[in-house]
């Protein structure tokens, strides 16, 4: 039996998952998870990455415990942080998460030095405060950078660890705003002109490329050796490259985010696109996942986690659909971004403390945001499209699946849940068997239960 392991980490916890083809359908097996947790110390918010690659070592024994070696191993992470080396490939310290606000007395030079729109026009990106262009001039300014020799983002660091290879990865190093892409290289152009090396980053990478052999010192650890490849690193890119659709097709990547867009060969660097917000992130085979971010099931999480009485997702779910009533909000509004309560929060936007009410405001909300979304691909790329696929966990939301269908008046699946870790061990598997993505597209769709809304 041929096993892949996917290590797949988000921003709260991480996962190894083992996979193997069995009658042409992928198997999946959960082996181990961890807690992700944010550091508070006296330089910001930091990545705890001792301990994270702590976990990604114990994930890997587990295979050695029972009995299961993967012939390859790869890496997802969420996008835009990094760990910085120097010339011995000791990390300078510490290493930052993007939720700290170091970016925010940066911006302004930045814009400066390259506009808003001379930097969309070349890396087809969205402005954020925490897009690693931000947090790169800051780590100038402060000095961080005066020791760096190698830039790896969190995917790239963790496969370093595991192989003593540095390289670069191209679907997260698109998230960082310094890549362009209509070249698909760095842009140098921009890193001179912030007066950074261009030498501090390596050549791109692509899914599914080798990276390296265990090294001798994590073989010994581990009890055997693997190679290690990339998966479409950012988080994203995997679960996008899951999605069992076609080119004519949108997505929705349903999680703590949620991020609706559709995959094209060539990005949309117009003004439109960027007035509207949307982004151009890099995706398997050179593709792109040209999508916008809204909040997501970030409302619902932080809705259950402020409750005092403990309810189920199915029983809020219940609650907004008996409810009946709603009123619509913004739901990228800032006052939701990190609310230290959001059934507060929420209810001011819409003048109400009523649960139910509150509940079925954000699904609708959420819904409508959809709609315009879809509008607005369609008007930008000039295509109608007919069925969107939502995956991730937020695909089991049967009220906001039909919710979604309903206000946008498309075609709606649901499916696969594991999008994340599925996508990345599909990379490993078109290296190993030589397949295509379309091919392996179809593995996913007889692997999962893809249901019809």
């Amino acid at each position: 039996m041929i096993y892949y392991l996917a290590i797949d980490i988000g921003a709260s916890s991480g996962r190894h998952i083992l996979a193997h083809l069995e009658n042409e359908k992928l198997v999946l097996e959960e082996i181990y998870r961890f807690n992700n947790n944010l550091t508070q110390s006296k330089d910001g918010l930091v990545w705890d990455i001792e301990n994270l690659f702590s976990n990604v070592l114990n994930g890997i024994k587990k295979c050695k415990e029972i009995g299961k070696i993967p012939k390859s191993i790869a890496i997802d992470t969420w996008g835009v942080d990094y760990v910085l080396l120097d010339e011995n490939n000791k990390e300078i310290m510490p290493c930052y998460c993007y939720r700290d606000n170091r970016t925010s007395n940066v911006i302004d030079e930045v814009e400066s030095l390259v506009s808003s729109a001379e930097l969309y026009a070349k890396t087809g990106i969205q402005k954020q405060n925490f897009n690693t262009i931000y947090q790169l001039y800051a780590d100038k300014k402060n000095g961080r950078l005066q020791n760096a020799k190698y830039f790896l983002m969190m995917p790239e660091y963790l496969s370093f660890k595991l192989t003593g290879v540095c390289k670069n990865e191209y679907t997260n190093a698109t998230t960082t705003g310094l890549v362009n892409a209509n070249e698909k290289i760095w842009d140098t152009q921009t890193i001179h002109a912030l007066g950074l090396t261009e030498k501090l980053f390596n050549p791109l990478s692509l899914p599914s490329s080798f990276v390296g052999d265990l090294s001798a010192e994590v073989q010994k650890e581990v009890g055997f050796n693997s190679t290690v490849i990339f998966a479409p690193s950012h988080d994203t890119a995997s679960a996008v490259c899951a999605c069992p659709m076609d080119n004519d097709d949108l997505y929705i990547s349903s999680g703590t985010w949620s991020l609706i867009g559709t995959e094209i060969t060539e990005p949309i660097l117009s003004d439109s696109a960027r007035i509207l917000n949307f982004t151009n992130e890099g995706g398997i085979d050179y593709r792109f996942r040209f999508l916008k971010n809204y909040m997501g099931m970030w409302l619902f999480q932080n809705i259950r986690r402020n409750l005092d009485k403990k309810l189920s997702y199915d029983d809020m779910m219940n609650l907004a659909k008996n409810c009946g009533e709603y009123k619509y909000f913004d739901v990228n509004d800032s006052a939701l971004v990190a609310p230290k309560n959001m059934i507060e929060a929420i209810g001011k936007l819409i003048g109400s403390d009523d649960l139910g009410f509150i509940l079925n405001s954000a699904y609708h909300s959420l819904a409508k945001s959809y709609d315009e979304a879809v509008k607005e691909i369609e008007n930008v790329t000039g295509k109608q499209f007919n069925t969107i696929h939502i995956v991730g966990g937020g695909c089991q939301d049967e009220y906001l699946n039909a919710l979604t269908r309903d206000y946008t008046g498309k075609d709606v699946t649901a499916g696969p849940i594991e999008a994340t870790a599925t996508g990345n061990i599909i990379s490993q598997i078109m290296r190993d068997k030589k397949i295509s993505l379309a091919t392996a597209r179809k593995i996913v769709k007889k692997s999962f239960d893809i249901k019809e809304i």
